[in-house]
């Protein structure tokens, strides 16, 4: 025990000796500073959790939430389309179904007219009035309210281009009954057609 001790004692004799050398101090100093450097550095990057069946998990991870995000990104784009084209399709039925309203009765009115004539009906006078569209601002149903007189033949011609006439008539309530004229029928005809514009009150 004896002998330990005193070997012991010259060991940390020579240790104290060697370190009061400044240039070997400076290095034991630099050489904990680099093992402290090197075990932050294994702490911080731990290599050892990065392997290679790690990686690749997240790897596919990645590549997973990528596709998800560009097939909601295809949906919203073709979700767009689609409404822009029910939009477009939209405006066009309505410019070519609603007539405008400062000139739809005189467009409903010239149809008629020609319609008339050529089934060889003849025209008689007309009313008109606008009704609001229940919930629309800028929708209004115009009903028109005419005269006719024409034979039972001419009078199924009549009703026949009015059903293919591309304005939208509506044909709501028909009358029709005879006059003093053999074959002529005096005929009552109300129809309706929707007009778009402001200011739709009558």
């Amino acid at each position: 025990m004896a002998f330990n001790a005193k070997i012991g004692e010259q060991l940390a004799g020579n240790f104290r000796r060697w370190l009061r050398d400044p240039r070997r101090t400076g290095r034991v100093v630099l050489g904990i500073l680099l093992v402290a450097n090197l075990a932050a550095a294994a702490f911080l990057l731990r290599p050892w959790s990065g392997s290679e069946e790690h990686l690749s998990r997240q790897l596919a991870q990645l590549r997973q939430q990528l596709r998800t995000q560009r097939d909601t990104t295809e949906r919203l784009r073709s979700l767009a389309a689609s409404v822009e084209k029910t939009r477009e399709l939209s405006k066009q039925f309505l410019e070519r179904y609603f007539l405008d309203r400062q000139t739809a009765y005189s467009t409903v009115l010239s149809e008629l007219n020609r319609l008339a004539e050529q089934s060889g009906i003849k025209p008689g006078d007309h009313v008109y009035t606008f009704d609001p569209v229940e919930g629309s601002d800028e929708f209004a149903m115009m009903t028109i309210n005419g005269n006719y007189q024409g034979s039972y033949a001419d009078l199924i011609e009549f009703i026949n281009a009015i059903d293919r006439s591309p304005r939208f008539l509506t044909i709501e309530r028909l009358q029709a009954q005879p006059t003093q004229t053999p074959g002529v029928l005096a005929i009552g005809l109300r129809l309706n057609v929707f007009v778009r514009g402001e200011a739709l009150a009558p």
